[in-house]
């Protein structure tokens, strides 16, 4: 090695090193810090065990910085986000599009999600099982593709609605008779999130009959033979056992997958609702340096063990599949 290059590695090395011990400073002109100069998190109750693991972590590797909580669900996470009140939002679910709609109004761009895990698997009483598809416990399908799902819950499909059972493979007496879909109410909540994110923003078909509860949902599927249902968060057995859930493939000739462990873990289940961090970060500008430490702690093998720690919580969070942690680690390296 040439003089020149030995000098020039050194001058890499105490670069490098420099870079990696410069202290992350707390900027107090950022809105989301607070008097007392702790940073303020805002968002999903459920999270409060993993953010203020994933705080305590943060604080190891940096003691100047500290944090304040104010965990009352995902509802709250994304108006404080919209209002600067939190250095970002922790959600267990995709944005509501009235919140999206908020956030747009105010900045003229999207709130950016970064995906840190998978939120829940199941059934397993006593905790709520993640959105899955409800028949009934007679119904004789192995399982349906997400496009037919979107025709069997939507108007206007691209490849036409599914109105009958023999549209979807039923035989014998199935065959004629008309499906009856049920769900909640398309009031900006789940029915809402789920319709405009998984199914197009396509409007519910006429045959949609929307209930004021996730048991009024189940009681519907369980008392009706020809009844199908996609609900989120609800722990079905107690409420009856003539229902069941229908596996779903992510498109025809794919394998059907329920919401077990292992398969929502893979990264596999079609309806996988996301542990997400939402973060505001205007477009050609680089993301809040504190903030962006932060979603690199989370996606560290550090706070992906803090995550898997949860599985069988209540909650049960699981941990990126490493397909799904590279594609959020690619994103945030650009942001």
């Amino acid at each position: 090695m040439t003089l020149l290059n030995k000098t020039a590695l050194a001058a890499c090395c105490v670069l490098a090193a420099a870079v990696q011990a410069a202290p992350l400073a707390v900027d107090p002109a950022q809105t989301y810090v607070n008097r007392d100069g702790t940073v303020a998190i805002v968002g999903n109750d459920g999270l409060e065990e993993v953010i203020t693991q994933l705080n305590a972590l943060f604080t190891r590797q940096h003691p100047q910085v500290r944090f304040s909580l104010r965990m009352e669900g995902s509802s709250a996470g994304m108006p404080a986000l919209t209002a600067g009140a939190t250095a970002f939002a922790p959600l267990t679910r995709d944005m509501w599009p009235g919140d999206q709609a908020a956030f747009r109004q105010v900045f003229g761009y999207d709130a950016t999600p970064v995906r840190i895990g998978y939120n829940g698997h199941g059934p397993r009483a006593p905790a709520k099982t993640p959105p899955a598809v409800y028949v009934h416990r007679d119904n004789p399908l192995a399982g349906l593709t997400m496009e037919q799902l979107g025709q069997v819950f939507t108007a206007g499909a691209p490849r036409g609605d599914v109105n009958l059972w023999s549209q979807l493979g039923a035989t014998g007496d199935w065959a004629p008779r008309r499906i009856h879909a049920y769900g909640l109410r398309d009031d900006g909540g789940f029915a809402t999130g789920l319709r405009h994110a998984r199914f197009g923003k396509r409007p519910f078909a006429a045959r949609y009959e929307a209930l004021a509860s996730r048991e009024a949902v189940i009681r519907a599927v369980a008392a009706d033979r020809y009844g199908i249902a996609v609900l989120g968060w609800v722990n079905a057995a107690p409420i009856s056992d003539q229902v069941r859930v229908l596996p779903l493939a992510a498109a025809q000739g794919a394998p059907y997958y329920g919401p077990d462990k292992a398969t929502v873990r893979s990264g596999n289940y079609p309806l996988t609702m996301p542990v997400q961090l939402y973060v505001n970060r205007a477009p050609g500008k680089g993301l809040d340096p504190l903030v962006k430490a932060y979603l690199q702690l989370a996606l560290s093998p550090q706070g992906q063990a803090i995550i898997l720690a949860q599985q069988d919580s209540e909650e049960g969070y699981l941990p990126l599949s490493e397909r799904d942690l590279q594609a959020e680690l690619k994103k945030l390296d650009a942001l």
